[in-house]
């Protein structure tokens, strides 16, 4: 799955460090995200989405549709 979530941390001038503080995540699971090596799960989604105040569907792209 690609997603837009490199784009949208280094907008806002996070680290991947300080993104993960923020939805309680490590930053090894922000790191898998961004290079498209882990899915997050639907919850996860949605916290993502709501901190960058962004449909899900703008931030994540299944892979057979992008």
């Amino acid at each position: 799955m690609e997603s837009r979530v490199r784009e949208l941390r280094e907008t806002q001038g996070w680290s991947q460090g300080e993104l993960a503080d923020r939805l309680a995540v490590s930053r090894q699971t922000i790191n898998a995200i961004e290079t498209g090596k882990y899915d997050p799960s639907l919850p996860l989604a949605f916290r993502i989405a709501r901190l960058f105040g962004e449909p899900i569907e703008s931030i994540f792209i299944p892979g057979d549709l992008a």
